[in-house]
């Protein structure tokens, strides 16, 4: 049995990638009454109130709580979990080193999904403790795989990969809300705008998915004195390169902060 500590966005849009894959066999421990009626329901799997009941019962941990609370539920698990059993934090900044001091097994593992999982279309990074076998990881792999991709990257890079791709929906999100808004303040219908701009956005995705280079892509749509290089030429003179890259800065530093 695969279980999860707290019921979360992160947690649902895990478990539904499981399921879809046809895996219920599933354990939830999460406080709020009516959000463990609604993942019963939704998805025909167990929830209980109770964190130790699924480090009782599971031979996979999976950690879906804040960093904030992190070190409250391994103190909780501290004598539940057993060598054993695989743990799995999806916690920003939470180190192996930090879990492995607080529970009884060596065989931790770290992993940054993001929100597109809830469409099975994450960008998951998954660091491993060395005590963890190839079979064993095979099965990790399995799970996170079941919401998208998924690559292995040393932990000294995971605060970087939570700023990058774990961040990284919110501020292209936040682009394409300033398209729609200058597309309405050039005369477009909100709704249309929106259209336009989303469009676009899954466009240039499913073109970067078949293959197309970044740098060709903007070829393609910038001809010398038109429409696009007007537009990029601003892009280059507010310095965006310098924005977003501080943006991703500061986004790593808080997931040190954030980290133990």
């Amino acid at each position: 049995m695969i279980g999860f500590i707290g019921g979360g966005n992160m947690a649902e849009a895990i478990i539904k990638g499981m399921v879809v894959k046809g895996q219920k066999d599933i354990l939830v421990s999460e406080p709020r009454t009516m959000r463990k009626t609604f993942l019963e329901k939704a998805y025909g799997i167990a929830t209980t109130n109770f964190n130790r009941e699924v480090a009782e019962k599971c031979s996979i941990v999976i950690l879906a709580v804040k960093p904030q609370n992190m070190a409250e539920v391994l103190e909780e698990l501290s004598t539940v979990v057993t060598p054993e059993q695989t743990v799995v934090s999806v916690a920003a900044g939470i180190s192996i080193s930090f879990i492995k001091s607080k529970i009884k097994t060596e065989k931790i593992v770290r992993v940054m999904p993001n929100t597109p999982a809830t469409v099975q279309k994450a960008m998951t990074v998954l660091t491993l403790a060395k005590e963890l076998s190839q079979s064993e990881y095979a099965k990790i792999n399995e799970i996170f795989s079941a919401v998208g991709k998924t690559i292995m990257m040393p932990e000294s890079l995971m605060n970087s990969v939570t700023a990058l791709s774990g961040s990284g929906p919110a501020f292209i999100c936040l682009f394409i809300e300033h398209m729609i808004a200058a597309g309405i303040k050039t005369g477009i219908p909100k709704e249309d705008a929106y259209t336009l701009a989303a469009q676009t956005l899954i466009g240039t995705t499913k073109m970067v998915e078949a293959g197309y280079e970044l740098s060709n892509i903007r070829s393609m749509v910038t001809s010398p004195g038109g429409t696009t290089a007007a537009g990029l030429s601003v892009f280059t003179d507010k310095n965006l390169g310098e924005i977003v890259g501080e943006s991703i800065a500061a986004a790593k530093k808080r997931a040190e902060e954030l980290g133990a």
